[in-house]
């Protein structure tokens, strides 16, 4: 009965890593199309977008059937519960990435620096996401934490480009409708990185048994 549920234990943490892994090629595919400003680049995210949300259904119908059939206790019940909701937080990158691609044909293919800027905060984002997911399949405590301390990285690069979108507006060197849409995309990243931090969290959840929002 152990082995069996150790082999779908092993299933799970598989398909946790293929829907991570779609999570950040649909990062990487929405930064590639701001940076070239390429419209059909931008509309293939829909559809990884699409492959994240079956990715979560899929999950959690394997963790209910974890749930139900071998009823876990103690820590493998954490760690089951612990990938139902870092789930949702995949879903939801998955959706914001789809979200900034939206944004990328009112841009007209324009690009200035702080769609670099916008760049390193992606990859910033996707280093992130893949932490989160590497520290739920190693277990590993330490590589939650960093993920946790990255935001930090994130979050000021959101405050650089807001402060430079501002000035520029101030200054009239930008149109104001486009900078905001620079913005906007900025925010959505750093919502990623929050979500990557919520994963972090869950998963120090399911090792210790302790959540930050208890």
């Amino acid at each position: 009965m152990r082995n069996r549920f150790d082999k779908q234990l092993s299933l799970l943490n598989k398909e946790l890593i293929q829907m991570g892994a779609m999570c950040e090629e649909a990062i990487t595919l929405v930064t590639k199309a701001l940076m070239i400003g390429d419209e059909k680049i931008a509309h293939k995210v829909s559809s990884t977008d699409s492959g994240i949300d079956q990715m979560e259904r899929d999950i959690e119908s394997l963790c209910l059937k974890l749930l139900l059939q071998q009823q876990p206790v103690a820590g493998d019940l954490r760690q089951i519960s612990a990938a139902l909701k870092m789930i949702t937080d995949m879903e939801r990158i998955g959706d914001q990435a789809t979200d900034i691609a939206e944004i990328i044909p009112f841009l007209n293919g324009k690009i200035i620096k702080e769609c670099e800027d916008i760049s390193q905060m992606a990859q910033a984002a996707i280093e992130m996401v893949t932490e989160s997911v590497d520290a739920y399949v190693k277990r590993d405590l330490t590589i939650a934490q960093m993920t946790i301390h990255h935001d930090d990285v994130v979050d000021n690069y959101f405050i650089e480009i807001k402060k430079s979108l501002i000035e520029m507006i101030e200054n009239k060197t930008v149109n104001g409708e486009y900078a905001l849409d620079l913005l906007m995309i900025a925010k959505y990243f750093e919502r990623i990185g929050d979500h990557a931090v919520n994963i972090a969290e869950w998963v120090i959840f399911s090792i210790t048994g302790e959540h930050k929002g208890d």
